[in-house]
Order: C-alpha cells, then structure tokens, then sequence
C-alpha cells in the first residue's frame, strides 16, 4: 500500500485527560491525500488520487459544515476469483471500474442535528448510487455517553457476557430521532447491460426480462398490504424499466419518528406498519 501527499490543516489536538466530548472527535479544517496505490504483484487492484476533506468546526451554536471528495478512484476486477462472479463482470463489461465520489453534510452539537444532505458514489458507465440521511438527537452528552460506554465494553475480559452493555446501548441509541433517508440511483447504462445477462442466461430478449420483472412486482409488494405504496412502486419500476434513469427510495415523515419507534415498529408482528410511519415512497426518472 502506498499513500503519498497527505496533508492536515487547523488540527486541533486535544489535552491529554480532557473530558471535554469534542476531544474525542477528529477537528480539523482540511484533509488531503495525493494518491493511495494497492498493489498485489504486478497488478494493482485498487488505486485512488485528490482526496480532499474540508471542515468549519461547530462555533457559538453554529452547524459544522463538512465536505469531501476523490476526484478518482479505480478497481481491478479481472482479480475476483469466484468464476461465477467473473462471468458477471465480464458480461457487464466491468473487469476495470473507474469513479469518483462526493459528500456533504452539517452537524450541530447544540441540538444534535446531523445531516448527511449528499454522498454520491459515482462509476463510469455504470452509474450513481446515492444516500442522504437526517437526524437529530446526536448531542454531545449523547457522544459522551457513547465514550463511556465503549470503554466499559473494551475493558471487559474476553468471553465475558456482554448482554447488559448491549441493552444500555439499543437505550442510547433510543435518544435519536429520525426525520429522513433516501437512497437513489441514475443510471448510465448498467442497467441495460445487467436485462441483456439475465436474458441471455434465459434464453431471452431484454424486454421480456422487463416485461416479467414489471410483473412480478405487485405481487411482492402485496405482502406489505399497503395499495398505495405497492401502486407507487409498480408505477416507478414500470416506468424505470421502461427508460432507465433513474430510481428513488425516500423515506420522509410528516413529523420526527423516535429510534424507539423504529424499532419497536420492526420487531412488531405488523413490521408493514412501519412503511407508512416513516412515509417511504418510491419515484422513477424524476430530477
């Protein structure tokens, strides 16, 4: 592994025995990587290069404002051994991958607000795969808590039950509150390429494969016993299939949802409920 021109400005080091919250956390105003280079032989399986980090740190009650990215990244596939797998990659014409990726987001440690607004993952002729994500309740006693609480379990022997710090933890975690998620892809041209496989392992054209997905949909839904949501998605998959552009899982609450409700929500015996309490919804080919 070789890795050249790594740079950090406005660093800040912490007291030694601080138990200020922030000490723990890694300030800084910027962060560079020139390049990062995995080698195994002469092959390289992995490389990346720019990878640059900014950071205003959280002032008299302000968000801190984060952001990064790496202007390229590359992957060597022709080195996965599985032979099912290569069949996949060199049908999808994948045996090398080149990308980028950017994200951004805001965190403020007076009311634990912490968002995740773009992390965009981005492979040429292939696509972007995108997440964003928003909560609150990610304090600085929270973050203190959450110290304590890893050190108590680092300091306990090994093979020693653990189940006690496990429920103090699912507790903490119950002091967040969700207010939104989404996941969401735009394609550029994977997705042609991956009906082409499925139908030449059947024996297929591409639209038939389509046709059979576009109908296969409602039923899988139907177990949700949510018509809304299943005529939404059938909508999206029908119209993705149709003209891949792109799609879009969201998950938007009219009001903030308690982790704990999230949870209780998923180990219900009605898990669908859930669904309609986060206000899931899925779109196709929209900006």
């Amino acid at each position: 592994v070789d890795v050249r021109g790594i740079e950090l400005t406005g660093l800040t080091l912490a007291a030694e025995g601080s138990t200020d919250p922030m000490a723990g956390l890694m300030l800084y105003e910027t962060a560079d990587m020139e390049s990062m280079t995995v080698t195994i032989g002469d092959k390289t399986p992995f490389s990346m290069s720019q990878l640059h980090f900014e950071m205003s740190p959280p002032a008299e009650g302000a968000a801190m404002e984060f952001s990064g990215a790496a202007e390229k990244f590359s992957a060597d596939l022709t080195m996965v051994e599985d032979a099912e797998s290569r069949k996949v990659i060199d049908a999808l014409g994948m045996q090398t991958i080149n990308g980028y990726f950017e994200l951004e987001g805001s965190w403020n440690p007076a009311d634990g607000r912490l968002e995740l607004s773009q992390y965009d993952i981005s492979v040429e002729k292939a696509g972007t795969l995108g997440f964003t994500f928003d909560f609150g309740g990610y304090t600085l006693d929270f973050i203190k808590s959450m110290q304590e609480m890893q050190k108590k379990m680092a300091a306990q022997p090994e093979g020693a039950d653990s189940s006690a710090q496990g429920l103090a933890m699912l507790g903490l975690m119950q002091q967040l509150t969700f207010h939104s998620a989404s996941i969401r892809f735009d394609d550029d041209s994977i997705t042609a390429k991956a009906l082409d496989y499925v139908g030449a392992q059947q024996g297929m054209k591409r639209s038939d494969i389509a046709n059979q997905a576009k109908a296969i949909v409602p039923f899988l839904m139907a177990q949700l016993n949510n018509p809304e949501l299943t005529s939404q998605v059938t909508t999206a998959v029908t119209a993705y299939l149709d003209d891949p552009k792109s799609l879009e899982i969201s998950a938007e609450p009219e009001n903030a949802v308690p982790f704990a409700v999230i949870m209780a929500g998923a180990m219900s015996p009605s898990p669908q409920d859930l669904v309609k309490t986060l206000g899931v919804s899925v779109t196709a080919n929209e900006q």
